[in-house]
């Protein structure tokens, strides 16, 4: 029996792309730590193995993130069993790299539709639910990616700046309703993603990060009670960049977003 209010209940999170990588592991680390996962994916059999090993801890659902009634209907179910939402991780992404014009456009289309089209789409159905949940947050996984655009990644990194950008945006328009939103910049992490990934700049700067690493980060990030700090990166390398970024005139970031790529 669902209780008759949201306090009744152990904190909960959704995240989409859970059925594998950073989703994956960020399911796992939240489920240990005591909350209930709401796990979203269209790999089905990717869903069945997570709830395998979580057990009572999980709740899977199908969910494309390119379609909003899917959002809707999962979030819906989701809420109908927790009554709260603490915390959405807008995780699933694809990435395409190599030469632009090399890539057929559909993939492209498809790259902008899951990349941020999901991201805008699981923002938008899970308002409600955040918004009615103290203390509630929303935790976009971006990249390194948005910090200067990077050649053999170029929609894939307009992507990511999408992300960035509803983040910030987000994080002013929904602080009255007391919403918190998040992004994180990671570099590569060691997932299905980066394989034969075909790009200067995972040559030159290597595949450090696994996804336990990121999903220390959204961690930290879940708990997190102030204002100010919007971007998360993770490793020591994309922290470098940031930083980098931001004390540095756009020439020289350019000269550097074209060194590694």
């Amino acid at each position: 029996m669902t209780p008759t209010t949201p306090s009744d209940l152990r904190a909960c999170v959704f995240i989409s792309g859970a059925a594998a990588g950073i989703g994956r592991a960020t399911a796992r680390l939240f489920a240990a730590r005591g909350w209930f996962v709401g796990a979203g994916d269209v790999d089905a059999a990717g869903l069945a193995a997570l709830a395998q090993e979580l057990g009572d801890a999980v709740m899977t659902l199908p969910l494309d993130v390119t379609q909003p009634a899917d959002w809707d209907t999962a979030l819906a179910a989701f809420h109908a069993r927790t009554g709260r939402l603490d915390v959405l991780v807008n995780n699933a992404g694809i990435l395409i790299s190599g030469p632009f014009e090399a890539s057929p456009l559909a993939r492209h289309q498809a790259q902008l539709a899951v990349n941020a089209g999901g991201v805008l789409n699981g923002c938008h159905a899970a308002h409600r639910y955040l918004a009615a949940t103290p203390g509630a947050r929303v935790i976009n996984l971006a990249s390194s990616a948005a910090l200067y655009g990077q050649a053999s990644l170029a929609g894939y990194s307009a992507t990511k700046f999408f992300v960035r950008g509803l983040t910030e945006a987000l994080n002013i328009e929904w602080q009255p309703q007391g919403i918190r939103v998040f992004d994180l910049l990671p570099l590569f992490v060691r997932t299905a993603m980066v394989q034969d990934m075909n790009a200067r700049s995972i040559r030159r700067l290597g595949v450090r990060l696994t996804p336990e690493d990121v999903a220390a980060v959204i961690w930290k990030a879940a708990h997190y009670t102030g204002w100010r700090k919007v971007h998360w990166t993770v490793g020591l390398q994309a922290a470098v960049l940031y930083r980098l970024g931001d004390i540095t005139p756009g020439w020289i970031n350019r000269a550097v977003a074209r060194r590694i790529a």
